[in-house]
């Protein structure tokens, strides 16, 4: 497992990271404060603080190319 930060600005942000993510067989979460949520639901990702960095937990022993496919995002 991979843990990394993210900030997302834009509605555009959202809907291309979650394309990113999509691609992915592997689950991939979004922790903010104490909420945890699918990082492939567009709906679960608007229902946290986007103001704040969210961090990334990739599950996965070989998370290297999705972090470098979502690095335009990292905080």
């Amino acid at each position: 497992m991979k843990e990394f930060d993210i900030k997302l600005a834009s509605i555009n942000d959202v809907k291309d990271f979650v394309n990113i993510v999509n691609k992915y067989d592997f689950e991939v979460d979004l922790t903010s404060g104490r909420y945890v949520v699918d990082a492939k639901s567009i709906m679960g990702i608007f229902s946290l603080d986007l103001g704040k960095p969210i961090r990334v937990e990739v599950h996965t022993d070989a998370p290297e190319k999705i972090y470098e496919d979502l690095k335009p995002f990292l905080a």
